[in-house]
């Protein structure tokens, strides 16, 4: 008889595909077949897991239907088995999956949404956090704005698009209606300050503002990839967009900038 851990294996690798064989040795205690219970067994592994990627991707599901959005997940559940015990971590590599599931392809906003829809998971599972008290900012012992570096909450994430996927999105989640839908693509921010999980539109200029700040660029950096993306871009009203939404958690002096220092830096 092989090993256990490739019993194990082989019975692993036969429970997510139909037409592989019911794994050998596997029988009753009558000693007979037992390869209808594992089909059972099998079918309902795979209902079980795509029912939880249907929970996770729910405006995704709206949007294409139920039959179609079953028959995707089952392709989806047959080549990608778990590898946590916990489910809302199933369907990470979702959306990628949808970009290359060619009957989807005349959907093309489909993959992005479902990244957004990951993107609020992800964030409604994140590590809680108190938002950057915005007072701090103005404290006398605070170096300028330009001079910090700010933390961004756990929850923070960046979604873009060349699509109007936050529209879509709020069209196809629990109280969504049918609208207009806005030309071009749209950013998205989402972060959970508190118990809520917040998606909020935002422009090139915020979007490269928060990129670069979430990877430890002092504010002054971050603003100079902003104005890279936009011309014209207004830190102030980003950054109060960006403080409003509980974005940041906390606020350090920049190391490479000297208290004293007028901001300025040689390109």
């Amino acid at each position: 008889m092989p090993p256990l851990h490739e019993r194990l294996q082989e019975f692993a690798g036969a429970l997510l595909v139909p037409t592989v064989p019911v794994p050998s040795g596997l029988t009753r205690s009558d000693g007979r077949s037992s390869a209808r219970r594992f089909n059972v067994y099998r079918n309902n592994v795979v209902v079980g897991l795509a029912e939880a990627l249907s929970a996770n991707y729910p405006a995704t599901r709206r949007i294409v239907g139920d039959e179609f959005f079953a028959a995707m997940a089952r392709s989806y559940v047959g080549a990608h088995p778990p590898r946590s015990p916990m489910m809302f971590d199933y369907g990470v590599d979702f959306p990628d999956f949808v970009t290359g599931f060619e009957p989807a392809d005349c959907v093309p906003y489909l993959a992005d949404v479902a990244r957004l829809e990951r993107a609020w998971l992800e964030a409604y599972h994140a590590a809680d956090a108190s938002p950057l008290d915005t007072a701090r900012l103005e404290a006398p012992d605070v170096a300028p704005a330009s001079e910090v570096r700010l933390t961004a909450h756990p929850s923070l994430r960046l979604v873009t698009s060349e699509h109007p996927i936050v529209a879509i999105w709020t069209m196809n989640t629990r109280d969504g209606e049918p609208g207009p839908l806005p030309a071009g693509g749209e950013l998205a921010l989402v972060v959970r300050p508190g118990a809520q999980v917040h998606v909020i539109p935002i422009d090139a200029g915020t979007a490269a503002l928060v990129g670069a700040l979430a990877t430890g660029a002092s504010v002054l950096d971050a603003t100079r990839s902003a104005l890279a993306a936009v011309a014209g871009f207004d830190l102030a009203e980003s950054l109060h967009l960006l403080l409003s939404a509980g974005a940041f958690i906390d606020l350090t002096p920049d190391d490479d900038l000297g208290a004293g220092s007028s901001g300025d830096r040689s390109q």
